[in-house]
Parts: structure tokens; sequence; C-alpha cells
């Protein structure tokens, strides 16, 4: 699934076309752009059998090799390889990379594992870091980790189509931690939050995915792009509360900070709200 799987899948059908059984894919309607018809049409330039997963059931290969996928995987006992993108055994579960880029982590990364009974569990084969800054956007950090899935992918076909083992280490439980997963009511923003965390916090959940949600002036809205200005001094700090008009966009109280709101659009419309029709607005 996603450009993930799609990266993963052109990194090893020109090198392993012979190796591939076939592929299964499935939409995803929580992203803008899912991939699917991407990975349907290289399928079909390289000849691999391609089966949407509502019509797909069991697998046969010797390995398969999981990519952004969310659903059990009836695979071989200790054939299971899945590509997480994340540094296990830190963020298991569910969206681990918005997760990190919310908490500000310096390094990102995907680590390639056997699959087990409990989500992300099983022995870690390989990792691939990158170091990253802020602020980032979402879609700059999955274009980042698009290398490491092609590295990661490409060692371990390697290894398969050359009949050699695959070697995995444990994990060390007591450096694991979980991600959550995250629906409609995540994308939220908390206004009593530092600007810089909110601005994490949009970067984090922006294209492909929907957008960070506030209501202003009671209108759901979603903002796609803000910025952290200097503070200043606020004797009645209300987060949310418009404070300032710049450039003919809001600047918006946080808990700390301000936040210069620079694309911000009608969630049911997905026009452009801006300029606000009026100075005194909340951002809830």
């Amino acid at each position: 699934m996603t450009q993930k799987g799609h990266a993963t899948l052109c990194a090893i059908a020109g090198q392993f076309q012979g190796a591939i059984d076939a592929v299964i894919a499935s939409r995803d309607a929580g992203l803008q752009k899912d991939y699917y018809e991407e990975i349907k049409e290289l399928c079909s330039k390289h000849g691999i059998p391609f089966h949407d997963r509502a019509d797909h059931h069991g697998i046969a290969s010797e390995y398969a090799i999981a990519v952004g996928w969310r659903w059990l995987i009836d695979a071989r006992p200790g054939r299971l390889i899945v590509l997480h993108d994340s540094l296990l055994p830190k963020y298991r579960g569910f969206n681990p990379l918005v997760s990190a880029l919310i908490n500000g982590e310096s390094k990102i990364g995907v680590t390639a594992l056997f699959g087990s009974d409990e989500y992300d569990k099983g022995d870690i084969i390989a990792r691939s870091v990158t170091e990253i800054g802020y602020p980032i956007k979402i879609q700059d950090a999955i274009d980042l980790l698009i290398p490491n899935y092609r590295k990661l992918a490409v060692k371990i076909v390697r290894t398969i189509a050359g009949g050699g083992a695959i070697q995995a280490l444990k994990q060390n439980e007591e450096e694991a931690s979980y991600s959550l997963w995250r629906d409609e009511d995540d994308y939220r923003i908390d206004w009593s939050q530092s600007s810089e965390a909110i601005k994490r916090f949009i970067d984090a959940v922006g294209y492909p995915y929907a957008g960070a949600l506030t209501d202003v002036n009671n209108e759901a809205a979603r903002i796609l792009d803000a910025e952290v200005i200097g503070d200043v001094h606020i004797e009645n700090r209300a987060p949310g509360k418009v404070i300032f008009i710049k450039d003919e966009k809001p600047v918006v109280v946080c808990g700390a900070g301000l936040l210069k709101i620079n694309e911000l659009i009608d969630d049911a419309t997905k026009k452009s709200v801006l300029p606000l029709k009026k100075f005194r607005s909340r951002f809830m």
C-alpha cells in the first residue's frame, strides 16, 4: 500500500521480477493519494500477477513482504517480513512516522522484521536510519524514507533469491514504545499546546493526510501551513484567539507562543477561507 509500497516494488521488480509470485494491494481511503493504481500499473508493466485484497485469500509463497499494510496476513510461520516505518522497538503499531514527527524525533527510519502474533514484536532483520531537522512536513519525511525502504527491500530479496538465510535479532523490550491508531478526532488541534508543538502537528498530519482540524468561528477548517512567530506578553492569554493580522494572515495565540496561519481551507468545500471575514475570530 501507499507510496512506500510502490517505491519498494519499483526497487525489486526490475532486479528480481522472477522472484515475485504476486502483489496484493488495497486502497487507502484515509489518504488523498494512495498509489493503488500506480502499483497495479507497475505490476502490469513487469508481468507480475496483481490482486486486490478483497479478492485474494491466503499466501502460498515461500516468503511474504508487507509494506504499509494494516491487516493480519496468513503467511507461512516465520516467513512474513514486515517493513515498518519506525526504528523499532520504538513506535510499534500505527502511524509511527506521524507520531515521531509530532514528538520531534531527530532520527526516523525503517525496520525490517519478521512478523509475529503481537504486532511489531518480531525479530529485527535490519534497520535503516535517516536524520532530520524541523520544520518538516510529512510528505517530505516520507520522501526521505523511500531510500530506506528501497535499500532494505533489495537487501532482503537479494538474500532470498540467492538462497541465503535471513538473520535476525530479538528486540529489547525495555526500549519498546507504542503508537496508537488514529481517527478523525486525532486530527484536531489542541491550542493549549505550544506553538512549536502545534506546528509539528500541522506538518505531521498534512498531505497525503487530510490536514490538521480546527473550528474557526464554529466552522470546521483545516490548517495546511503555518509558521511559528515570536511571542509577546499577553496579560489575559486565551489560546485560540486571533491577536494580530499579518500579511492578511491571522496570528493565533497558543498555550505558549504564537502561530501565523498561512493556509486555511474550509473542511467542506476545500476552498481557502483567508483572509478571515472578521478580526475577532477564535480557533477551537
